[in-house]
């Protein structure tokens, strides 16, 4: 063989290689460690128990090499959780379970600097409900009874909820501007702190998630009388419907999994299926059914446009009520 063909060849061969390596995809992602599964809301609340609901199904179903761990950062109304997200040193192993505080905290605390399209938009799993609870001793059982009693009480009608400036406080302050009521609003670090105080009588109504006060709702203690939906819940066939009732309201909860601002794009692709796996479960779906929760799996782009149309929606709530200017 020639000098000539054996550097034709060589060169040949060498380009083989270079284009065969350059079509060769990325490795799959998989955790190496546990995993760093922040909740951004107290504990025995409707984003704890959602967050720990899929630990479980993660882990009885061995759908993961490494353990989710939850960890709940409440402070600051999830300002705590945001700063841990933005600062994570590894964020291909840190993952969030949201609230609406996700868009109202960065918007009332620009201060912290937390621009949420960073995050990696990993799924939706539902959205919330909410409903309007009072204590059965009230005697209190239609919506209009408790127009009357709390604009006749004033200061003294306490309703608790989560967190300052919160999905609650959002919906108290609607309550208190649309019909001319004068609540007094209490935060809590969670919403389970919540209903167990609804329960107990320290706090005169509440605007729990359904799965917050399920328990004590089965147990005879407290009374839905509205919906902040755009149709009746199935588990609440009794329960009307603000805008059925003539207002012109309705709010919902994101229930979403983030990756950290960061986050390379395979480990958002494990995260984005791996969750997916999780919505499908029967035990996803059967809870989803059993809490009234409602909404597809969204993710992706698809997640990313959700959130600018719940942040510019949270902006005009917030200046409305004059949380922000």
């Amino acid at each position: 063989m020639s000098i000539m063909t054996f550097g034709k060849n060589t060169l040949l061969g060498a380009a083989a290689v270079a284009i065969s390596t350059a079509f060769v995809p990325a490795q799959a992602f998989e955790p190496i460690k546990p995993i760093d599964f922040v909740i951004m809301a107290g504990q025995g609340g409707g984003a704890d128990k959602m967050a720990r609901l899929m630990q479980s199904i993660v882990e009885k179903e061995n759908l993961a090499p490494r353990p989710l761990v939850p960890t709940n950062k409440p402070g600051g109304t999830g300002a705590e959780a945001l700063v841990h997200m933005n600062s994570a040193s590894d964020p291909d192993h840190t993952i969030m379970v949201t609230l609406n505080s996700f868009f109202t905290t960065p918007l009332r605390q620009p201060g912290l600097k937390v621009d949420i399209l960073e995050f990696a938009p990993v799924g939706r799993m539902a959205e919330d409900t909410f409903l309007l609870w009072v204590h059965k001793d009230t005697g209190i059982t239609s919506f209009e009874q408790f127009l009357a009693e709390a604009k006749k009480r004033g200061r003294g009608w306490v309703m608790g909820g989560t967190g300052k400036n919160s999905e609650d406080n959002i919906i108290t302050d609607h309550l208190n501007n649309a019909y001319g009521l004068k609540i007094k609003y209490i935060p809590y670090k969670g919403g389970g702190a919540v209903a167990k105080d609804l329960a107990g009588q320290q706090i005169t109504s509440s605007v729990n998630n359904p799965s917050e006060a399920l328990g004590f709702y089965e147990a005879g203690n407290v009374v839905p009388l509205v919906a902040f939906t755009d149709e009746w819940l199935p588990m609440f066939p009794d329960v009307p419907t603000l805008k059925e009732l003539g207002g012109d309201f309705s709010y919902f909860m994101q229930r979403a999994v983030v990756g950290a601002p960061g986050m390379s794009d395979a480990a958002l692709a494990y995260y984005t299926a791996l969750f997916d796996k999780v919505y499908k479960s029967d035990a996803w779906q059967k809870y989803k059914s059993s809490k009234s929760l409602m909404g597809d799996y969204l993710a992706g782009d698809g997640l990313k446009d959700y959130w600018k149309v719940q942040r510019d929606r949270h902006t005009k709530i917030l200046k409305a009520s004059g949380a922000i200017k």
